[in-house]
């Protein structure tokens, strides 16, 4: 599998993976929960979070579903298959379509979403703003990177005003720009056959005054231990809370398997987590390894919209 298409296909499918278990802020129930039926592409089951600290989001779902942050890494994919290039207003008006009243997407629509929706549906494309988003520093600010960052072609500096332009659509906030352009970075780095340590690090010259010092932190941790760095950093939807799991996980997976299912233990927002982390860890690996698939072929199999995505990267 080319890197292209792994980093794409491990975002979508990380968190497709993860959706049976997001936002169960238990990491001894997911624990419970894995010993009895395992721990990915789980149907949604409001039992599992009975009693515990959790929100159930995804009643109407069924496994091998996208969370609302899946769905918009494919819409970004699809995008750029269809324009050969990214086209704001284009994309502004694909976006209010499918997550917008009537739209193909059902389910859970975040803060960031529904307040970019207010802003958008009542006006014409060519009236609509740049700055779209929320003032809001949550995940969804990073749920379209890994389509735009796998098909950039042009510089660094290029790549970081487009990621600034595109993370403002959903989440019109600077630290969510500076998480966004710092993973943009370090997923950039990798597709170029960086070294996943040497990538993490190089990225942190991005992350900005709040972010960089608990990157650092995060990376200095010597071992991997998912659900204790989530305690620490924090387990929900807030970049600088969720980015530091990610890095550390990133730092230390042994593969892209193992780093889907270390996140998923450590609970909270684990399918925003999931995009960022399954990109960078699937391009490392496809680097790496050569033809083969770093994806279980199995997961491949589960995601639902496998052929869409396919489809999509094979028209880039």
């Amino acid at each position: 599998m080319n890197p292209v298409t792994a980093a794409v296909l491990g975002a979508v499918v990380a968190d497709s993976a993860t959706l049976g278990l997001h936002w169960l802020y238990d990491p001894v129930r997911i624990t419970e929960i894995e010993a009895r039926k395992g721990l990915v592409f789980l149907p949604p089951d409001a039992t599992d979070y009975a009693g515990a600290k959790g929100y159930f989001a995804h009643g109407g779902r069924v496994a091998g579903e996208s969370s609302g942050y899946g769905e918009v890494c494919l819409l970004m994919l699809q995008h750029l298959a269809k324009h050969g290039e990214f086209k704001r207003t284009e994309y502004q008006t694909e976006y209010r379509a499918h997550f917008g009243p009537g739209g193909a997407f059902v389910g859970y629509v975040d803060s960031p979403t529904r307040l970019t929706l207010r802003t958008l549906l009542p006006l014409e494309p060519t009236a609509f703003p740049a700055a779209s988003g929320a003032n809001d520093d949550q995940f969804a600010a990073l749920a379209a990177l890994p389509a735009l960052v796998a098909t950039h072609s042009g510089s660094l500096v290029a790549l970081m005003e487009r990621v600034e332009e595109v993370v403002r659509i959903t989440n019109n906030n600077t630290l969510a720009v500076t998480a966004a352009q710092c993973s943009a970075v370090a997923l950039f780095e990798v597709l170029r056959g960086t070294p996943i340590a040497q990538a993490l690090a190089g990225a942190l010259p991005f992350a900005g005054n709040t972010l960089r010092p608990l990157l650092e932190q995060a990376l200095a941790v010597p071992t991997l231990d998912s659900i204790a760095v989530a305690a620490r950093f924090g387990m929900a939807c807030h970049v600088a809370e969720g980015l530091p799991v990610v890095f550390h996980i990133a730092q230390h997976a042994r593969d892209y398997r193992s780093a889907i299912e270390d996140n998923i233990r450590a609970g909270g927002d684990n399918c925003g987590r999931s995009i960022m982390l399954g990109a960078i860890v699937a391009a490392h690996m496809a680097k790496q390894g050569g033809s083969a698939s770093p994806i279980p072929l199995q997961w491949l199999a589960r995601y639902r919209k496998l052929v869409a995505a396919i489809d999509a990267c094979t028209a880039l």
